[in-house]
């Protein structure tokens, strides 16, 4: 989407504002001992409330108001009746729509006490997006991002998933661009565009450079790497770059 008139801006930055407030309030309620179907159904009532709606959920069908995954899961976790442990690493990803306007966030977060390395790539994806943020500027190449996410990966003795990626978003959940990669793809030079929305996401990884998909058909997982993630929507514009989900 190319977000031109004041109402879109509005539009985006209410939806925004909601799946952040959804987000923020299952991190605070994600303890030991709690489901993560007790979480999603949190989401539930507060997608209610706001007056807005699931977009996993309206534009999938997915099972579930979010997306929520544990430890060596990445991405596209089903909420279900696994128990949080202290120490786990979780990502908590919210997408919705209201009066036609979608915005998507997500965070990864250790509960409790946990690994240092779990603190350490957490952290290292949160550097990940503020390096590729600085790149997000009307006029410039948009592969600039994803060598800015991969080389402060690096910088920390990591790497990235590569066949996870971010997404235009405005209008639909999902549309162009179809990729923002997290590393340098050279054959991914379009130029950035005033008004572009984007859901721009690094995965940081401590070894796998990719996910499998689970027998579940959504779940994205890996094998023996830990992986984090920080997802926001934000809108480009000459001035830089507004996050509607902060």
């Amino acid at each position: 989407m190319i977000a031109k008139t004041e109402e879109d801006f509005n539009g985006l930055k209410e939806i925004g504002r909601i799946v952040a407030f959804i987000r923020d309030e299952l991190v605070q309620r994600t303890v030991p001992g709690i489901t993560t179907k007790e979480l999603d159904d949190i989401a539930g009532e507060l997608f209610e409330k706001e007056g807005a709606v699931s977009a996993p959920k309206s534009a999938y069908n997915f099972p579930g108001y979010t997306c929520i995954s544990v430890n060596e899961e990445v991405a596209h976790g089903i909420p279900g009746q696994r128990v949080i442990q202290e120490g786990d690493l979780v990502n908590i990803d919210v997408s919705g729509s209201k009066n036609g306007y979608f915005a998507d966030t997500g965070i990864s977060f250790v509960v409790g006490e946990g690994e240092e390395v779990l603190t350490k790539i957490c952290d290292v994806a949160k550097l990940a997006f503020e390096a590729g943020l600085k790149k997000a500027k009307p006029g410039s190449k948009k592969s600039g991002i994803g060598k800015a996410v991969f080389l402060t990966a690096k910088q920390h003795g990591l790497t990235v998933i590569k066949n996870l990626t971010g997404h235009g978003v405005g209008r639909n959940i999902h549309e162009a661009p179809d990729h923002i990669y997290n590393y340098n793809d050279t054959s991914d030079d379009e130029l950035l565009k005033e008004g572009m929305v984007i859901a721009f996401e690094p995965f940081i990884s401590t070894l796998e450079e990719q996910v499998y998909q689970k027998e579940d058909e959504w779940t994205f997982a890996t094998e023996k790497s830990y992986v984090a993630q920080v997802e926001h929507t934000i809108i480009l514009t000459k001035n830089g770059p507004i996050i509607v989900t902060q």
